[in-house]
């Protein structure tokens, strides 16, 4: 399980560094619960509590570095999550940045990439929906992969397209 001090992944509040460990009753139901009290490391004025019962639910563990760089390295042979159906495509960006496995937010971005360049030479521009969870998508990945081999976010995308 998370011990205080473990940096985790929260699909809502990014990686979050896990601060304490508080009995609280957040429900006014009068039964005081155990807490996890997570820090965003982007936020670090923020507080995000999940409750430990349900938090393998909701967090998860930051990749390691070497994962990081299998993932970095393994970005050409990921799969484009390729959707025809406009609904159907929205669910799957959805679904795969509530995931937030980096694998399925690489699938999504690849997508929203290539529609975007299918559009452009089009002579059209990039939808409201692609644009919305490409920032989500290109954000919560780097931000991972950056955390996790020691780097600035802002280094991640030349640090991939130099390895890849």
């Amino acid at each position: 399980m998370f011990q205080i001090g473990d940096y985790v992944v929260n699909v809502s509040n990014g990686i979050c560094q896990i601060k304490d460990i508080v009995r609280m009753d957040l429900s006014d139901s009068g039964h005081e619960k155990e807490y996890f009290l997570l820090i965003p490391i982007e936020e670090p004025t923020a507080k995000v509590y999940i409750p430990v019962d349900i938090a393998i639910q909701r967090i998860r563990p930051v990749i390691s570095k070497d994962e990081a760089w299998t993932i970095i390295h393994q970005i050409p042979k990921i799969s484009e999550t390729y959707i025809a159906n406009d609904k159907e495509r929205e669910k799957a960006y959805k679904e795969a940045i509530l995931s937030g496995k980096p694998e399925e937010l690489v699938g999504i971005i690849k997508n929203m990439y290539s529609r975007r360049q299918s559009r452009y030479a089009q002579g059209k521009k990039s939808t409201a929906v692609d644009d919305r969870y490409f920032k989500l998508a290109e954000n919560n990945l780097y931000s991972e992969l950056a955390f996790a081999i020691g780097e600035n976010k802002s280094d991640i995308q030349k640090i991939i397209e130099s390895n890849v």
